[in-house]
């Protein structure tokens, strides 16, 4: 039985291997992998302070989500989901769930730094292009930033 929960910070460590699986399912080389392990794991310090949730089936994780509130803006911060659910439908899962929390903390929009490989889902959900950003990763290369008004 599919349900989604609340992650707590005892959950990092599985959350944090299983987003470095999910990057990894693009083909990203080693070196790029070694800076997103050290720019964009999930903490414990972030677990604790914003709405992350875990896709479950039965005791199986199939993904995660995390909302960073801050008083300037909102994001989507995490999306991931284990590289064999990929193109299941199980993200439109996570993503419709981060919608409604997003509802009931009354946020009526939020940004995305994603990655080129991502961005197609993103906006195939009603996302639209903001902005592109630096890279923290590939120094030079710009990465798209979207947002989506609910």
């Amino acid at each position: 039985m599919k349900t989604i929960v609340s992650a707590s910070p005892k959950d990092t460590e599985v959350l944090a291997s299983l987003e470095i699986r999910s990057e990894s399912y693009w083909g990203y080389s080693s070196d790029f992998m070694d800076k997103f392990k050290k720019i964009y794991l999930i903490t414990e310090e972030f677990i604790l302070h914003n709405p992350t949730y875990i896709l479950k089936d039965d005791d199986v994780i199939i993904g995660f989500y995390g909302l960073l509130l801050n008083e300037d803006e909102f994001s989507l911060e995490y999306l991931f989901i284990e590289p064999m659910y990929i193109g299941k439908g199980y993200g439109k899962m996570l993503w419709n769930h981060a919608l409604e929390e997003c509802k009931k903390l009354g946020i009526s929009e939020f940004t995305i730094i994603t990655s080129p490989d991502a961005r197609g889902f993103y906006l195939g959900l009603g996302a639209t292009i903001y902005t592109e950003v630096d890279s923290l990763i590939s120094m030079g290369n710009k990465t798209p930033k979207l947002i989506y008004r609910l």
